[in-house]
């Protein structure tokens, strides 16, 4: 299946370049960068989904503090760093 994309002159410089640079041809050089943001972002997706359950699963199981605790903490975090 052919799918036509229209880019702008300067992402097109971009790609073409890239694609002389690494000796290929510039459909497959955009073909793998597309490959690789795709795959990025299902995983990207993925964890995202996987830390929102872990949070509820502690949550359910008690495990949470309250939102003035987490900003006490988060204040001598960053306060101690810039001390030094």
């Amino acid at each position: 299946m052919a799918i036509v994309v229209t880019l702008n002159p300067e992402l097109e410089a971009l790609l073409r370049d890239k694609a002389a640079r690494q000796g290929q041809d510039v459909g497959l050089v955009a073909s793998e960068l597309l490959a690789r943001v795709l795959e990025w972002e299902e995983q990207d997706s993925e964890e995202a989904i996987k830390g929102i359950q872990q949070g509820l699963d502690d949550f359910e199981a008690g495990r949470f503090r309250s939102f003035p605790e987490f900003a006490d903490e988060q204040r001598r975090k960053y306060s101690n760093r810039h001390k030094g």
